[in-house]
């Protein structure tokens, strides 16, 4: 199942468990596992509506239970009194540059940082299970835009 493509993977897995795939199911979930960004509920009701679909609160929410039950779909909370969701990618662990603009998220992996927490954690005596780094910023088309010449400078 894991080499199908995600959708795919929520049709079968909706199907093994014999429940209703609904239109409205199905456009809450293409746009939630194929979103380059971690949307909240409310930009996603936003971003439905602005493609002509009128999909009610509750049918959001329940579909966004289903994803996390599922395993396909992971909740974030930044701090920001919402929750976010992003796709449950089949990556090993993973830092994320977050751009605080537009909302983009890009994933990465960096051998030096994971050394370096495991150093941190051993130097205070700590055994390390797990870490999240998310650093926040402008990415490098919102930059462009917020400033051209400076982004032409740097170019």
């Amino acid at each position: 199942m894991a080499d199908q493509p995600v959708i795919e993977r929520f049709r079968a897995w909706m199907s093994e468990r014999q429940l209703p795939l609904t239109p409205q199911r199905l456009a809450i979930a293409e746009l939630l596992l194929n979103s380059p960004r971690h949307l909240s509920a409310e930009e996603l009701i936003e971003s439905l509506a602005s493609n002509g679909l009128k999909v009610g609160t509750a049918t959001v929410y329940r579909t966004i239970d289903v994803l996390l039950e599922s395993g396909l779909l992971v909740e974030r909370d930044r701090g920001e009194g919402f929750r976010r969701f992003e796709p449950q990618r089949e990556l090993p662990h993973h830092e994320q540059l977050l751009c605080t603009v537009c909302g983009r998220v890009e994933e990465f992996r960096d051998a030096a940082l994971e050394r370096m927490t495991s150093r941190v954690a051993e130097s205070h005596g700590f055994v390390r299970e797990r870490h999240r780094l998310v650093i926040y910023g402008t990415c490098a088309d919102c930059s462009r835009v917020a400033d051209p010449a400076a982004a032409e400078a740097r170019s």
